[in-house]
Parts: structure tokens; sequence; C-alpha cells
């Protein structure tokens, strides 16, 4: 039973860390949306979230060791950054004088449409977990 509920959480938990990777990356284009040329960037989520899965159910991580020096430290898990290969690149709907390719309502409502998906994602993995 505590494997069918482990096998749940470590899909979430990937899920997660894949949006949180998004998240990261229209940060950056939300601050760089003043800079001239920028351009702005975003990630596959499904094609994201594929890899990283790596079809064990688990995140592909690099070999990353890390070290305990005391028995009261917990456990930390690595997460890789998205490589710039895995970024795309936005095409604007209305590109600027500047060639910046940021538009600011896009990525507000992007940065925005992630906590309600967690929401939304958690309340449907419930009965799941209550299942398991």
């Amino acid at each position: 039973m505590i494997d069918r509920i482990g096998e749940h959480l470590k899909f979430y938990q990937t899920a997660l860390a894949v949006r949180q990777e998004r998240q990261e990356v229209l940060a950056s284009n939300i601050a760089n949306a003043d800079t001239p040329n920028y351009k702005a960037r975003d990630m596959d989520f499904t094609a994201t979230l594929k890899a990283a899965l790596g079809g064990q159910g688990q995140m592909a991580l690099p070999n990353t060791s890390l070290s305990l020096t005391s028995t009261r430290h917990i456990p930390a898990q690595a997460t890789r950054p998205p490589s710039t290969d895995e970024l795309l690149y936005r095409v604007p709907v209305q590109p600027s004088l500047d060639g910046n390719t940021v538009e600011m309502d896009v990525e507000r409502m992007q940065f925005a449409i992630t906590p309600c998906t967690i929401k939304a994602r958690s309340t449907w993995a419930s009965p799941a977990l209550e299942k398991a």
C-alpha cells in the first residue's frame, strides 16, 4: 500500500519540480521585460515532464552527491535546471520596436495558471491517494 502511495507522490513531486522550473523561466521573462532584444522563453511542459520522468517514474537527474554533516540534516534531492535546449522561444503577438519579445499580459497569465493547475491537480489526486 505504501508503495502505491509512493508511486503517486513521485509523479507529483516530479511534476511540481518541472512546474517550478517553468515558473523560474517565466520569472526571468518578466524580469527582462525592459531589456532590449531579450527573447521570451518558455518550455514544453509535457515534453519536459516526460524527460524528467525518464520512463521510470523518477526524475532523471545528473549524478550529484550531497553529504550530510549532521544526523539532524534533512536529505536533499538534486533538481536540475532546464537546459537551454529544452527552452523554446515564444512568438510575440505584438512585437516591440526594441526587439524584446516579452509580453507582460502573456507572462502574467502563464505565471498565474500554475497555482491554479497545482490546486486542481491536488484536488484530483486526493481520491487516488485515498484509494491507494
